[in-house]
C-alpha cells in the first residue's frame, strides 16, 4: 500500500497526469482507502504551491502538478462518495471559465490548490454560461464561486453572472471572487465581486478570507 501511495506522489512530481490516474484506480483495485490517497495528493500539491508561493518554485511546476493532480482527483473523489466517506472540507467551491473564453490553465491551478488547501471543489469547465454558473452554485450549495476570464472581451460576463444571482435571490448565499488576465481589483469593485486575485495562490489566500467572513 505504502508503495502505491509513494508512486502517487513520485507521479505528480514527474508531472505524468496519466500514471496518476492508473495508480489511482490500481489504488482502488487493491483496496488503498481513497482518503489516504487524497491525503496524499493534497500534501504534495500542497508542498508545490508553497515552494511557488516562497519562490523556490515556478509556474511551470505548479502548472503540471496541478495537471497530474487532476488525472487522479475524479476517480479518487468518486470512490469516496461511492464508498459513502467524506472529505473534510472547509467549504464548497464552483470555479470556472466564463462563457466564451476556453482558458483553462489558471483555473485548473486555482482549483487544484484550493483542494489541496481543504476546500470541495466543483470544477465545471470552460466556456460557463451565467445560467449553469448559478445553476451548479445553487446544487452544491456553494460558499464561494470563483470566475476566470482571460480576455477583456468575455470579462463582462462575471458582471451577467452577478446580476443573475442576484435575480435569483441568491447573492448574499455566496462569495464571489474573479481572477484572470482580464481582471483587476478596480473591475471586481465595479461589478460586485466580494474579491480578487491574480495570482493561483493568492485565490487560495482570498477563498480562506472569505470563508472566515
Amino acid at each position: 500500500m505504502e508503495n502505491i501511495l509513494q508512486e502517487i506522489k513520485e507521479a505528480v512530481l514527474n508531472f505524468d497526469r496519466k500514471a496518476v490516474a492508473e495508480l489511482a484506480e490500481k489504488g482502488i483495485s487493491v483496496n488503498i482507502d481513497p482518503l489516504k490517497m487524497f491525503d496524499v495528493l493534497k500534501e504534495v500539491i500542497g508542498t508545490i504551491g508553497e515552494g511557488f508561493s516562497k519562490g523556490e518554485l515556478f509556474l511551470p511546476h505548479l502548472v503540471g502538478a496541478a495537471d497530474a493532480v487532476e488525472g487522479g482527483m475524479p476517480i479518487i473523489m468518486e470512490e469516496i462518495r461511492k464508498r459513502g466517506k467524506k472529505v473534510e472540507s472547509l467549504g464548497a467551491v464552483v470555479i470556472g471559465t466564463v462563457l466564451g473564453d476556453i482558458h483553462s490553465i489558471g483555473k485548473t491551478m486555482v482549483a487544484t490548490l484550493l483542494s489541496a488547501e481543504g476546500f470541495t471543489v466543483h470544477d465545471i469547465g470552460i466556456n460557463v454560461t451565467a445560467l449553469e454558473f448559478v445553476k451548479a452554485v445553487k446544487e452544491n450549495n456553494a460558499h464561494i464561486l470563483a470566475m476566470s476570464a482571460l480576455l477583456t472581451t468575455t470579462a463582462p460576463e462575471q458582471s451577467r453572472v452577478i446580476e443573475l444571482l442576484k435575480q435569483k435571490g441568491i447573492r448574499s448565499k455566496v462569495k464571489v471572487m474573479v481572477g484572470g488576465g482580464a481582471i483587476t481589483n478596480e473591475f471586481a469593485d465595479e461589478i460586485g465581486a466580494d474579491g480578487y486575485s491574480g495570482t493561483a495562490t493568492g485565490a487560495v489566500k482570498l477563498a480562506r478570507r472569505l470563508i472566515a467572513k
